[in-house]
């Protein structure tokens, strides 16, 4: 099995070498370098194209979220997870829009650490106890508010690929979703395709993410 190849950004260099020496402790682990600024984050991500960055929001030159937008600009299949001290819902929100995979809080255990690591790498999305809890009162507010409901986050899609967008934020399959509304595997297949295309995202796991982030399906699950 390949190693998961992470690139670790962050300025405080005693939390820095923890976590580098917690990563090289684990065989699946491969720490490919550091960075200490947004700039240099952004282009060890381009040089080394690690399967994910471990981005800290504050740091000097760039903040962590204008990092993560810049990173995926360039090379989107790079997954980014949030490893922060910051939990106000302006950081959360605001680096969920700007890509990132998950979202992790500095004080969780070496154990949920690594989870989050593994899951990311994997193709989910990941929040920490503390702020999967913020996402739920958040949304759990905001819909009494809307008539709209969160249909008014994706107006470019029809009724059907919003029917399954709704779906795959259940977190079902192509095959689950076929059999739930009664179509060919096929034709789920292009709805999915087409919801990728207009959402412009580059996966199934983002799709799904941004159907979190609008209150659709289950939401993140609290690991």
């Amino acid at each position: 099995m390949e190693p998961i190849r992470i690139l670790i950004a962050d300025d405080h260099p005693l939390f820095r070498d923890g976590l580098r020496v917690l990563l090289e402790s684990i065989p699946e682990m491969q720490v490919l370098g550091e960075a200490t600024t947004g700039n240099e984050v952004v282009n060890q991500a381009i040089l080394l194209q690690p399967d994910i960055v471990l981005m800290d929001i504050k740091m000097p030159e760039m903040n962590g979220i204008e990092a993560t937008r810049r990173i995926l600009q360039t090379s989107p299949h790079i997954r980014i997870l949030i490893l922060t001290m910051f939990e106000d819902d302006e950081s959360v929100f605001t680096a969920i829009r700007a890509g990132a995979h998950g979202y992790l809080l500095k004080g969780a255990v070496q154990e949920e650490t690594l989870r989050a690591i593994r899951a990311v790498a994997n193709g989910e999305a990941i929040f920490g106890p503390a702020i999967a809890e913020r996402l739920i009162y958040y949304f759990g507010s905001i819909r009494p508010e809307s008539k709209a409901g969160p249909a008014q986050f994706f107006p470019e899609l029809t009724e059907r690929e919003y029917e399954i967008l709704n779906l795959i934020a259940e977190r079902k399959s192509n095959t689950e979703i076929a059999n739930r509304l009664f179509l060919s595997p096929k034709t789920v297949r292009n709805h999915v395709s087409n919801i990728l295309s207009k959402l412009q995202v580059a996966d199934r796991s983002e799709a799904m993410r941004a159907a979190w982030v609008a209150g659709l399906g289950l939401g993140p699950k609290e690991e």
